[in-house]
């Protein structure tokens, strides 16, 4: 998986995320990253700004990545983890910054596994590691053929499903103590129909604005944040 940026080539370094090569531009000179590359005694090639820039749509700040996707588990890890209490479920999120943002937040949170479907939810790529910051190599993602499946398997496992809808209750006023799987919803669609109706709970944020809806990415960290702070 070909993956650039600065940031993602710092958090890359400093996981255990396997490196098949790094690309540098002639001109690279951030002495904090090269001695990191360095310290693992990691083979660079050099290349021509431009080069790199035109892989990456002028976004490569002179770094190239091929690394392992060695981020992906199974659902059976999952519902065997004991200790696992908090997951993140994707309901086809169409936008890799916002599936970038929600892995940043959702890492930064301590969530412990991130679901997605296999069809229509954008896939792990650059701009999603690039926008994460780099914070995939800390995620495991768990990529699964049928969300209301996956959630019946989750709830067997002791979860309590809590979708995000604008009609619901007040986020507020829910219990997240326990074993909980938070549902983010769709960019444009918001929860399927048959999700919606496999939650135990619905929660709404409140508008007060005249814009009816909060970017997906902005929701799920008021809600990734809602349940980490009802557990202290």
């Amino acid at each position: 998986m070909l993956v650039y940026g600065k940031n993602v080539l710092r958090e890359v370094l400093n996981s255990n995320t396997k490196i098949n090569s790094i690309t540098l531009s002639d001109s690279f000179n951030d002495e904090e990253l090269l001695r990191l590359i360095n310290k693992k005694n990691l083979k660079v090639n050099h290349r021509d700004k431009n080069y790199l820039d035109r892989v990456c749509n002028n976004n490569s700040q002179g770094v190239i990545l091929d690394i392992e996707e060695d981020f992906y588990v199974e659902l059976k890890e999952i519902t065997n983890d004991n200790n696992s209490d908090f997951v993140v479920i994707l309901d086809h999120i169409e936008d890799p910054h916002n599936f970038g943002a929600i892995i940043r937040t959702s890492e930064c949170a301590g969530v412990d596994y991130i679901i997605i479907p296999k069809k229509g939810n954008v896939e792990v790529n650059a701009t999603v590691m690039k926008t994460s910051a780099g914070a995939l190599t800390n995620t495991k993602i768990c990529v699964v053929p049928n969300l209301n499946n996956t959630i019946e398997l989750l709830k067997k496992a002791g979860y309590w499903i809590v979708g995000t809808d604008a009609d619901g209750e007040d986020y507020t006023k829910i219990d997240y103590n326990g074993k909980v799987a938070l549902v983010i919803g769709s960019e444009g669609n918001g929860l399927k129909e048959l999700v919606r109706k496999s939650c135990d709970f619905i929660a709404s944020i409140p508008m007060k604005g005249k814009v009816n809806s909060l970017n997906a990415s902005v929701a799920a960290g008021i809600m990734i944040y809602e349940v980490l702070k009802t557990r202290k």
